[in-house]
């Protein structure tokens, strides 16, 4: 190994060090409303790399995601709750992200065989029948009005209020303790996901994304890796929905509609597709802006607070309004999204940072003496 490249290794190790130290201290520092933002972006960026290993990596559309999220989130509820089999919460979290990939394996037939918008219109009709299903099946989802959300605990350990806890002074209430969980459950998502499109599968999706017919000449079994794209989005989707009920603390199946599935889509286009590191900007920036100008609606122009008369711009609309505006910049002058213009930002300071070595211009040389002419020789 290169000096180069075990430097340039060691400083990776570094900034992920710096990185992962920085996102444990906001819990010590921070109140409970930026920590709900973190949660809530969190969330939405495990769901978000899910799909954009979908739609951004194997180049499926799908307008479904919202379903997976339900499943996840109503899993868990069920699967650790009481109407349902109780089970530890522990449990309840891994059999609530396999029943999301179980539904997505169930479709997974669909979307082998189907591409484009044809898939995405199919996976919209998994919102509308889940949207059903949520408000009938009042003895699992608890109809309209939904369902409380039972506390995660591991070894003996609450991820809730019911105990006290002090960590060096400051009192660790749900918020604080689902903040590390949020974070270990996005760190695993991330390197599963950046490790997924280093290997081999990853490559072969990538090739179906360009094109399908070079992909299948090179050995690719198009609907068997469509089929695995879809499921492994939904298993993330899942996950994401139990992180999601935890932070909520209550599901409600209006949550969980067409609205959600745009949402997301939107967080891929605007962070970059096919990058994990561009889902994850974009799940924050699509996540945070409504709450903070709902926070902040007062002090914003054009903005009204939430509960204003008619005609009223309120913070959710005002954050649809903007970030719809973000996706039509992107679309016309970054099609690489948020991820696209920090690389290129990054290479710009890189080249500046480096010293650039004018090398002095050699006295140009005399010419070689011609060679000495020789007498003609007469044709015979």
């Amino acid at each position: 190994m290169s000096d180069r490249v075990r430097a340039l290794l060691t400083r990776r190790r570094a900034t992920l060090l710096t990185v992962a130290v920085l996102l444990c201290l906001p819990p010590f520092y921070l109140d409970a409303f930026w920590l709900r933002i973190g949660l809530f972006s969190m969330a939405a960026a495990i769901g978000a790399i899910g799909l954009a290993l979908l739609s951004g990596t194997a180049g499926q559309l799908s307008l479904g995601h919202a379903f997976f999220l339900a499943v996840g989130a109503y899993g868990y509820t069920w699967l650790a709750g009481d109407p349902g089999p109780g089970l530890p919460t522990a449990l309840a979290v891994p059999l609530a992200v396999l029943m999301a990939g179980l539904a997505g394996g169930l479709f997974s037939p669909v979307a082998g065989r189907v591409k484009g918008i044809y898939l995405g219109i199919a996976t919209l009709a998994l919102v509308f029948l889940g949207h059903h299903v949520l408000l009938t099946a009042e003895s699992v989802t608890g109809g309209f009005n939904g369902r409380s959300v039972p506390p995660l605990s591991l070894g003996g350990f609450t991820f809730d209020t019911g105990d006290e806890l002090t960590v060096l002074g400051v009192p660790f209430g749900a918020e604080e303790r689902l903040w590390f969980l949020g974070l270990a459950l996005f760190a695993l998502t991330w390197f599963t996901a950046r490790g997924l499109l280093r290997s081999r599968p990853g490559r072969a999706l990538a090739a179906l994304r360009d094109s399908e017919t070079a992909a299948a000449v090179m050995g690719v079994d198009v609907a068997r890796h469509r089929s695995a794209a879809f499921v492994v989005s939904s298993m993330y989707a899942g996950l994401a929905g139990v992180l999601l009920a935890l932070a909520f603390r209550r599901v409600v199946p209006d949550y969980f509609g067409l609205v959600l599935s745009v949402d997301y889509l939107a967080m891929i286009v605007i962070g970059g597709l096919g990058s994990v590191a561009g889902a994850t900007a974009g799940a924050v920036f699509v996540t945070a802006l409504p709450l903070l100008m709902t926070r902040y609606a007062d002090q914003l122009p054009l903005v009204a607070a939430p509960g204003s008369g008619e005609g009223a711009v309120g913070p959710t609309e005002a954050a649809r309004y903007l970030y719809g505006a973000a996706i039509v910049l992107v679309l016309l002058y970054a099609p690489d999204g948020l991820h696209g213009l920090a690389r290129r930002a990054r290479d710009r300071l890189r080249r500046r940072r480096t010293p650039t070595t004018t090398q002095d211009t050699a006295l140009p040389s005399s010419p070689p003496p011609a060679a000495a002419a020789r007498p003609k020789e007469h044709t015979p």
